[in-house]
Order: structure tokens, then C-alpha cells, then sequence
């Protein structure tokens, strides 16, 4: 193909979860005719993806979703803390000293994100489900320039001067385009449980440790409430249904402070998910054609709440990136787009890497069993939640509003080796 072949679409987006739908709710808002494929049949409700951040929220208010979002049911939550197993607090991240309008999280059902997400799509998009990438499509000079899509056993060709990889952490376009990544896997297992019929539910985003491992939970709405079990590998493999009950009886009795979760949890032990824990950082945000969204370029820890979160900026900076680079008129050419292509290359790598980066760390403080990761990730959150200055910084990192990373020096303040003369210079409310 030429750089300029013309076809159907102007965009081809490879994945219709929230990526791929973000993706194209940006990518057609700027009237582009869009193509989203994904291999599923129907959108699947899974225990992911469920707390959007200020920063991801900013965007989803910019496009109505968050309305949505909310006339769903959304709950609003407004601390992300650490807690022991008994309930004292560690490390308390209070959203309510971010600047007005970013001082919240939300949590929503996954499938009712995709939902709201795919409510708002333009008239421009054009969704098909079904449907698997069979590969990328090149030109002479080896730019991206479409995809080969297989649907009921039929084979066809799709030119466009824009391809979007949100297919997901096994990205198939990503393998395609010949970059190669480093998956590493967290040495436990997430075990995740909807349960219903709480009669306090939690407040706030609460992380529990234990010796053990993490208990994260949150609320959902309806009532309900998340609730994520770290595993051992061997606990949860091969574990028939009925056992489940046993294993949740023993996972809450180290953890005092969720003992009003029994009744509700057994109740629902056998309806659990659970999954591998894994992270990846491409070392290619976009190519010539190609643009890499979601887990595709980046999988992080749930512990973090930033997958999702970043997964929608990232998006939104695409279509950003675009917008600024192509006047409007006709369809973008190859080479507009391959601008727009390098600018969100600039603009995403270093906050995805840093995104990587605060996430592991995070997950590393909650989930390393070690005698050694015990102690410095306890005594790293007691110092963090006594330093308002460090206190704040943490929020707004891990809120996805931005602001300059940790220092060496903050790293050593964090764990208590040196005094912090700054350590209440935080911004007025």
C-alpha cells in the first residue's frame, strides 16, 4: 500500500475495553470515521477496572460519561488509606485536599464503564464484535497503514491512516510490529468477591495487611462491596468450588477489622475470580501508524488504581495529539497522523514509565511477605502517612493529577533515615 491508499475508515481500533472504547470516543468526537473491533461477542463483566481517579475522571467529565456514571449508581469515595489488620490506619490519602473538583474517586462496575463509555460514541464509529486481528498491514516503507481482521471464517483487509492496539496485555498487534516486552509476574494471586448484602459498607478504598497479604476493599453500588484476597499460587489453583468457603472462613480471621464481611462473603465464596498478577511497560508508546493504548503498552498492580485510570488519559491524549496536528479537513493524512503519533509518544512515555514505576512500588509496600519488605514497607507508609508534605505528593501521583515525582532525598525521608524540614509545606485548601 502507498502511505495514501485511501479505505473505508480513518481509524482502526483493535479492542473494545475501556482502551478501545475510550479511544474511540475521543478519536470520533473529532469526526473521524472509526472502526472498533473486538474478538468478544459481548462486553464481559469482570473485578477490574472499578476506581476511576481525578485524573481519568477530568476526561470522562470533558465528555459526559462521568454524568452517566453516575446516574448509574456510581459511589463516590473520597480516602484511599492503608490500614492494619485491625483497622488503625498506616496511611490515609485524603482527596479532599486536591484542588476543587478532583477531590474524589469513583467506583463503578466494570461492565457499566464500558456501557456508560460506549453510550457516548459518535455516529462516526462503527462497532464490530466477532472479530479477530489477524495482523498489520504495511507499506512499502514498512509503515502501519491497516489491519487484517478475520470475522465467521472471512478474511479482509482494512487501510486506514490510523491503527489503535488496545488489545490488551497479550497485544497481538504489539507482537506484530516486532516489540518485544518483559511480563514479569507478581509471586501471588488476586482473588477477588462481589459481595452483596453488607450492612456497613466500607466508606473509603481500604487496604488491609496482613500477614497474610493485602485485603483491599471498596464499594460498589447496590450495596455491594469489592473485596480482593491475596493468594499464594498453590492456594488457588485446582481449588474445586466447595472449598472456597473454608478459605474464606481462615483468609478473615487474621483480619479483625473485616469480620463483619463473613456472613455476606460465604455467602457468595463460590461466585470468586481469581487471577495472576502481572506488569509490563512497552518500551514503544506509538509507531509509524500505530498506536499503543491500555495494556497494550502498560499493565500495573490493581492495588494502585491506575490501569483504568491511565488507560482513559491516554486516550484522551491521543485524540489531543491529533486534533492539534490535523486541521480538520478531509481525512488525516499519513503524515499528519505520524506527527500527532511522535507527540503522544513525547507526551505519554515518561508519565506511563512513572505511572509503572509508583504502582510497583506501591504494590511491592502492601504485598511483599519478606521479613525484609514487612519492615520497610510499614515503616515507608507510617513515615509517608505522618508527612503531609510527602502525604499530598503521593495523592496527586497516585490521583493521576501530575506533579514532579519523588526525589532520592523524599525516598529517604519516606523510610525515616533523614528528618524532613519541609515536611508540612503543603497547599492551601
Amino acid at each position: 500500500m502507498t502511505a495514501e491508499r485511501p479505505g473505508q475508515y480513518d481509524v482502526v481500533v483493535c479492542g473494545a475495553g475501556v482502551a478501545g472504547l475510550a479511544a474511540a470516543r475521543g478519536l470520533g468526537d473529532l469526526g473521524l470515521r472509526v472502526l472498533l473491533v473486538d474478538k468478544q461477542d459481548r462486553p464481559r463483566a469482570v473485578a477490574k477496572g472499578e476506581v476511576l481517579q481525578p485524573g481519568a475522571l477530568r476526561v470522562l467529565r470533558r465528555w459526559g460519561t462521568e454524568r452517566l456514571l453516575e446516574e448509574r449508581g456510581a459511589v463516590r469515595l473520597s480516602r484511599l488509606a492503608v490500614r492494619t489488620a485491625d483497622g488503625a490506619s498506616l496511611m490515609t490519602l485524603d482527596y479532599g485536599r486536591l484542588p476543587n473538583g478532583d477531590r474524589s474517586l469513583l467506583a463503578q462496575d466494570h461492565l457499566t464503564v464500558l456501557e456508560s463509555l460506549a453510550a457516548g460514541l459518535a455516529d462516526g464509529v462503527e462497532v464490530l464484535r466477532g472479530v479477530l486481528v489477524e495482523g498489520a498491514l504495511r507499506d512499502a516503507s514498512g509503515r502501519v497503514c491497516g489491519v487484517r481482521l478475520s470475522q465467521g471464517g472471512r478474511v479482509r483487509e482494512e487501510y486506514c491512516p490510523l491503527v489503535v492496539a488496545a488489545d490488551g496485555i497479550g497485544s497481538k498487534l504489539r507482537r506484530a510490529a516486532g516489540v518485544r516486552v518483559r511480563r514479569a509476574e507478581y509471586p501471588h494471586r488476586l482473588v477477588s468477591f462481589d459481595i452483596e448484602g453488607v450492612r456497613d459498607a466500607p466508606a473509603d478504598f481500604s487496604a488491609y495487611l496482613t500477614d497474610r497479604g493485602l485485603r483491599l476493599v471498596y464499594p460498589l453500588p447496590g450495596g455491594r462491596v469489592r473485596l480482593y484476597a491475596q493468594a499464594a499460587p498453590q492456594e488457588v489453583q485446582g481449588r474445586p468450588a466447595g472449598a472456597w468457603a473454608p478459605w474464606c472462613e481462615e483468609m478473615l480471621t487474621g483480619v479483625p477489622a473485616l469480620g463483619g464481611l463473613r456472613e455476606p462473603l460465604l455467602a457468595c465464596a463460590h461466585r470468586r475470580q481469581a487471577f495472576p498478577v502481572t506488569r509490563l511497560l512497552s518500551p514503544a508508546v506509538a509507531l509509524p501508524g500505530l498506536a499503543f493504548v491500555g495494556e497494550s503498552a502498560y499493565a500495573v498492580h490493581p492495588m494502585a488504581a491506575q490501569g483504568m485510570n491511565t488507560a482513559v488519559v491516554s486516550a484522551a491524549s491521543l485524540a489531543d495529539r491529533l486534533a492539534q496536528a490535523w486541521d480538520g479537513s478531509g481525512r488525516p493524512s499519513a503524515a499528519v497522523v505520524d506527527a500527532a503519533l511522535e507527540a503522544y509518544r513525547r507526551e505519554r512515555a515518561d508519565v506511563l514509565a512513572r505511572t509503572a514505576r509508583t504502582s510497583d512500588n506501591a504494590a511491592r509496600m502492601v504485598t511483599d511477605l519478606s521479613w525484609r519488605g514487612r519492615i520497610v514497607g510499614r515503616r515507608a507508609l507510617r513515615h509517608t502517612g505522618a508527612n503531609p508534605r510527602l502525604r499530598y505528593a503521593v495523592t496527586r501521583a497516585m490521583s493521576g493529577l501530575g506533579g514532579p515525582p519523588l526525589t532520592p532525598l523524599d525516598r529517604l525521608q519516606q523510610i525515616g533515615l533523614l528528618p524532613d524540614p519541609r515536611s508540612h509545606r503543603v497547599p492551601a485548601l
